[in-house]
């Protein structure tokens, strides 16, 4: 969701780096960096470490709660060409899941936001016992649609993210925005999902796995 869907991790980096320093502490954007994509718990502790003396889980819901707040006052702003590709791959007939390591309750007022049925599901940092880059919020995901994972393409922003989809067995398309993608392992990497539809990914899918040599 963030970074991929919507361009939230400015508001994630100013929430983190208000909450640092009212403790005292610094963070700087090379700092904020290293959360991308992460897990909030794994986040949290990495915070704990600068100096905010507060419970994983309350930092987590402090972070989730100022990040709100910059949505409903600053706006969501949607990528570019996600909300459409998502309405293309509706009309197509596709299945899709949003699978977010962000808390259920903020990816829900997210996808409230998309002014048609964008997703069949959604797995959130909350629904899973491991965060990416491990391949549970994938394999859940695709347990829940009803489909094998080796169907599925899994499309990301971040390489926590593009190794959590790569190791579920999808195939893995990465989507750079705030940090690069290079050496990371996607099978393939687009500048950006403007201009992109259904019929785009479905060529992508079957040219990855004719390539592979995968039986799917």
């Amino acid at each position: 969701m963030d970074g991929t869907l919507v361009d939230t991790e400015p508001y994630w980096m100013a929430a983190e780096t208000a909450l640092i320093e009212s403790f005292g502490g610094t963070w700087t954007h090379e700092d904020a960096l290293q959360l991308v994509g992460s897990g909030l718990i794994d986040s949290a502790i990495i915070i704990q470490n600068a100096g905010v003396e507060m419970d994983a889980e309350a930092i987590v819901s402090h972070l989730t709660d100022a990040v709100q707040e910059s949505l409903r006052t600053q706006g969501v702003p949607f990528r570019p060409g996600a909300r459409e590709l998502l309405q293309d791959l509706r009309d197509a007939g596709i299945p899709t899941a949003l699978v977010t390591m962000s808390l259920r309750r903020m990816a829900l007022s997210v996808v409230e936001l998309i002014d048609f049925e964008a997703f069949d599901i959604v797995v959130a940092g909350d629904d899973v016992d491991n965060a990416k880059p491990h391949p549970e919020p994938y394999l859940q995901a695709a347990a829940l649609l009803g489909v094998d994972i080796a169907d599925a393409v899994v499309i990301e922003d971040s390489p926590t993210g593009l190794r959590a989809g790569i190791a579920s067995g999808a195939v893995a398309l990465g989507v750079p925005h705030i940090v690069p993608l290079d050496g990371v392992g996607a099978h393939e990497l687009w500048p950006t999902l403007a201009d992109r539809g259904a019929t785009d990914l479905s060529e992508l899918f079957t040219r990855i796995t004719s390539l592979t040599g995968a039986t799917r």
